[in-house]
């Protein structure tokens, strides 16, 4: 049976400055050059990932209706994070829904393997555009939240975890 990795221990980054979207997919060497500053008090990790839009036509000749896959969509990524006021992340997640611009943005997940000289977990790299910096409230016994939604607007680059041997 293969390992199961929780949730906890993973960790999310804003790049440093806006970057430019492409036409090409991106790959792990259109990160090499961001500074990353993690985004702490993360409580809530959403989802990221494409799912095709559906095409479809309602053929009357043979009375069915065909689909295809159309274009593709990494979605929206709804994070939760406990309001760290003083945070240098949550500040950079502020600065960055004040703009129209596109961030990159790194998950690092908590998989890095147990040998090797210098071991690194897989990563997620993605840009997208801070749409949300909600406040939420809760009951008397619930921490202050923030709600920072992230529509994403690129593929998600894949980093396999490795030994550094």
């Amino acid at each position: 049976m293969a390992k199961m990795y929780p949730v906890a221990g993973c960790k999310f980054f804003i790049g440093n400055a806006a970057i430019a979207d492409q036409d090409d997919a991106f790959d792990a060497a259109d990160f090499t050059s961001v500074t990353w500053t993690e985004v702490k008090g993360w409580v809530q990790m959403g989802a990221v990932g494409d799912a095709a839009a559906l095409v479809t036509s309602d053929q009357i000749g043979s009375a069915r209706t065909k689909k295809a896959k159309g274009t593709r969509n990494a979605g929206s990524m709804e994070n939760v994070f406990d309001v760290v006021a003083d945070d240098t992340g949550q500040l950079a997640m502020i600065a960055a829904e004040q703009t129209d611009d596109n961030y990159p943005f790194r998950i690092t997940y908590n998989d890095a393997p147990l040998t090797g000289s210098a071991p690194t977990p897989s990563e997620s790299l993605f840009i997208g555009i801070v749409m949300s910096q909600a406040r939420q409230g809760g009951g008397a016994n619930d921490p202050r939240r923030r709600n920072f939604n992230i529509e994403i607007n690129s593929n998600i680059v894949p980093v396999a975890a490795a030994t550094g041997a």
